[in-house]
């Protein structure tokens, strides 16, 4: 062990590794699978929780009290895993951010089957300790047409990873708030859209629910809808982020006024 100690420092002397490497250890891919899947257990369990309880038991939850459970999960759930797995809990934020360039393509396959796996048995609990009857459904469907739906949910999650986006992804935004600000995204969006498509902003936390249930109507719409909206969301908020070129233009003006 001691030999292991000095072989490090003695690296991190002759600059083979960085401070950083040395006093933070590798996330292992398996790790963060687990955050990933707990997380959006939890996040399922919480959220699609409240919407059956307040079916269920008379309203006893009410409305906006579903839109603030969902909020509050996920800005824990945020706290909790954010520095595991990036909290993402969402394949539509794992596809974004993948294209990005902030996270590796190579573990989208992998995070996105983890999440899906934490909502189904999310949804498998909650089917087994309730008596969930087809009116008190925990998972989403449009209120409407489908194609209303798939506008909301592309309109919602837009605003959900833009914030995501602008709060947690950029270096230069207070990191320690950003689990409240996309927490709150979510409840204000669950109030506007829930009444319409459910506001799900996320394929998997519709996909679990109607695997349990069995239940797919307009299930496209929460798949395709959330996908939309993140990718604009996060393109939208890159075309604010200072580029290299801002920065030579910047440094140029400077040198001219020298």
């Amino acid at each position: 062990m001691t030999d292991a100690i000095e072989s490090q420092l003695s690296a991190l002397e002759k600059g083979n590794i960085s401070l950083v490497e040395s006093t933070n250890p590798k996330i292992h891919l398996a790790q963060k699978l687990l955050a990933e899947l707990v997380g959006t257990y939890c996040v399922i369990f919480a959220g699609c929780g409240s919407v059956a309880v307040n079916k269920l038991y008379g309203g006893t939850i009410t409305f906006p009290g579903v839109c603030v459970t969902w909020g509050l999960i996920v800005m824990a759930m945020i706290y909790a895993l954010g520095h595991v797995s990036g909290a993402h809990f969402n394949p539509a934020v794992t596809v974004t951010s993948s294209l990005l360039g902030l996270f590796s393509f190579k573990e989208v396959p992998f995070y996105i089957v983890s999440q899906l796996l934490g909502s189904i048995l999310a949804s498998g609990t909650l089917a087994l300790i309730m008596n969930v009857t087809p009116d008190a459904f925990f998972g989403t469907t449009p209120a409407g047409s489908s194609v209303q739906s798939f506008v909301v949910e592309i309109v919602i999650t837009f605003i959900l990873m833009f914030v995501i986006s602008g709060a947690s992804n950029d270096d230069r935004a207070i990191k320690k708030h950003g689990g409240i600000a996309v927490g709150m995204t979510i409840m204000l969006n669950v109030f506007v859209g829930g009444p319409i498509s459910g506001a799900s902003m996320n394929p998997a936390r519709s996909i679990g629910p109607a695997i349990v249930l069995w239940k797919f109507k307009g299930i496209w719409a929460y798949v395709f809808g959330p996908i939309i909206g993140a990718l604009i969301g996060g393109f939208a908020y890159k075309l604010l982020k200072p580029t290299d070129k801002s920065f030579r233009d910047i440094s140029s003006r400077l040198s001219f006024k020298k």
